[in-house]
């Protein structure tokens, strides 16, 4: 069976650098790229046509919501896995 291929998505660098090192050791996943920024995701989206986004919500220029919204329309089996810290429920159900 062939690694899950995972796009991380957040704006803080240190928050990818730890998802990347957390999950680049395991055997079934395939960490094919990074974006800072719901553009970002967009473009590498893409490109790398991963299976699994974890995507941060809350990003300067696009925020998480809209860029799933876009990425779902070029890609619609592509799956995501939230990634946030916001704590009002109607912005984290909308993703």
């Amino acid at each position: 069976m062939s690694p899950i291929r995972i796009l991380i998505v957040d704006d803080h660098t240190l928050v990818r650098r730890g998802l990347i090192a957390l999950l680049g050791d395991r055997q079934d996943i395939e960490i094919i790229g990074e974006a800072a920024d719901g553009f970002e995701a967009i473009r590498n989206a893409g490109e790398l046509q991963p299976d699994v986004i974890l995507m941060d919500l809350g990003m300067p220029r696009l925020g998480g919501v809209e860029a799933i919204e876009l990425i779902k329309e070029d890609n619609p089996a592509c799956k995501f896995l939230v990634v946030t810290n916001y704590y009002d429920d109607d912005f984290v159900l909308s993703a």
